[in-house]
């Protein structure tokens, strides 16, 4: 296999511990292929869909979007850290599709992220969004297990 380049890397974050250990790996595979990170935080409207729009959902709803600024902030951080450029994104709608829909058509060469603490293949494959994106995904998908478990 030759020379792999990555030059548009999107790391899928929740905010989780999951998620920090593949912003890790993603912040060096761009560092090493002198390629952006992308930083990708879904503010997921599924549970609302159902809901009436009232005072809490927007509460709600305002909590989830600084949620994922913080989240993003974190890989942004990472990144200056280790000179890598990263461009933060939120998004809204349903984890796996947003964040395969976005890598398909930013055409992204590489998703990037945790297993979520999930144990197993089995369990990765049974519906979380890592394992839709695994599923689905046209770009190539890297999950990071690795010390995610407690």
């Amino acid at each position: 296999m030759g020379n792999v380049n990555f030059k548009k890397i999107m790391i899928a974050t929740d905010g989780s511990f999951c998620s920090r250990m593949a912003a890790n790996k993603g912040i060096e595979l761009a560092r090493l292929s002198g390629g952006t990170v992308y930083a990708v935080y879904v503010v997921s409207t599924e549970y609302f869909s159902s809901m009436g729009v009232d005072f809490y959902w927007g509460k709600m709803y305002e909590a989830l979007k600084k949620e994922g600024q913080q989240a993003v902030n974190y890989i942004k951080d990472l990144g200056e850290m280790e000179k890598v450029n990263v461009e933060s994104v939120l998004l809204e709608g349903h984890p796996a599709d947003e964040l395969i829909r976005y890598a398909e058509e930013e055409e992204m060469d590489i998703a990037i992220m945790g297993s979520l603490g999930m144990t197993g293949l089995d369990r990765l494959l049974l519906g979380s969004v890592a394992g839709n994106l695994v599923r689905h995904s046209k770009v190539p998908v890297m999950v990071v297990k690795e010390k995610c478990q407690s």
